[in-house]
Parts: C-alpha cells; sequence; structure tokens
C-alpha cells in the first residue's frame, strides 16, 4: 500500500500494529490489519525501503505512529544491496 493509503488506514484506525522490518541492509514498514499484512509501497509499486532505521522510524513517526516493533532478525549491517 503507498503512503496515502497508509494514512489512510490510520486514521480510520484499521493499522492495529507496525513493524519496522531490517532485510540485508535496508528497512521496510508493515502494518498488521484486521485483514492481514500489508507493507508500505511506494507510488510505482515496489516496496518502500530505507538505508538507516533513522529514516525508517522517521517516515512512521511522520504517519502518527508512536510506537512500532522492531525486527532486526534479518538485519546485515555492513551488507550492501545490488544495483539490478
Amino acid at each position: 500500500m503507498n503512503e496515502k493509503t497508509f494514512r489512510t488506514l490510520i486514521e480510520a484506525g484499521a493499522v492495529k500494529k507496525v513493524s519496522i522490518v531490517a532485510q540485508g541492509g535496508r528497512f521496510h514498514v508493515e502494518a498488521k490489519t484486521p485483514n492481514g499484512s500489508l507493507t508500505a509501497l511506494t507510488l510505482k509499486g515496489d516496496v518502500k525501503t530505507w538505508t538507516s532505521l533513522d529514516s525508517a522510524a522517521r517516515w512512521v513517526r511522520s504517519l502518527g505512529i508512536g510506537t512500532v516493533n522492531l525486527m532486526l532478525g534479518g538485519w546485515q549491517p555492513g551488507q550492501r544491496s545490488l544495483g539490478l
């Protein structure tokens, strides 16, 4: 879901839990709703990612969310993404 949809769901109270998930050297955001888990997407439909935890947390906070779960199991701090 893109940022506009994400904001709409938050305002409607449909988002029950937000998680910042580490995957390799990047982070993405997932939201739990009554209908399942949704991942934040860009306008092009790609998964929205950040290279730093600060940036991801700042984005979530800008949406009005003050509490998140942080999932670092897949985090590899030194890993660089492939430029494919």
